[in-house]
């Protein structure tokens, strides 16, 4: 008989429970500078893993100029951090530090010549969030992806 290996570590991971309010699954509208006078529609869910002990959000836009990408929300004791570790379709492979600050979920990274941040505010009870992305590739932040989250279930 097989038994999964570690399933003993496969609980609820209390540092993430802030973030529970993000489970389900979620249409998304939004656009992108790059894309004037388009509307990106799309979906993202998000769901725990592993009983708990991870959150993984899974995206998609029916754009093919906007990738689809998957994250996995972790913490660090120690270091008392939540991170997203983020990979896309064209093979993109990010690391984001990750906040919930009141009525806003927030994440970030701080990379020379290529920096992003994208804060969502939680709106009506929750059922929807409102987000704007930014980018600094220099020495200026600029507007990147803006999206509205509507939850579905």
């Amino acid at each position: 008989m097989a038994t999964t290996i570690g399933y003993e570590a496969a609980i609820p991971n209390p540092a993430l429970k802030p973030l529970s309010f993000l489970v389900g699954e979620w249409r998304t509208e939004g656009s992108h500078p790059q894309l004037p006078g388009k509307t990106l529609n799309g979906r993202t869910s998000f769901a725990w893993s592993d009983g708990g002990a991870f959150l993984v959000m899974r995206s998609e836009i029916d754009e093919p100029d906007i990738p689809s990408g998957i994250g996995i929300f972790g913490t660090d004791d120690d270091a008392k951090e939540c991170s997203m570790l983020y990979f896309d379709e064209r093979g993109v492979s990010r690391r984001y530090m990750v906040a919930l600050r009141s009525d806003q979920w927030h994440w970030w990274r701080d990379t020379p010549g290529f920096s992003q941040r994208f804060t969502a505010r939680l709106l009506d009870g929750g059922t929807r969030m409102v987000g704007q992305g930014e980018l600094n590739q220099g020495d200026r932040w600029e507007p990147d992806l803006q999206l509205t989250y509507t939850r579905l279930a």
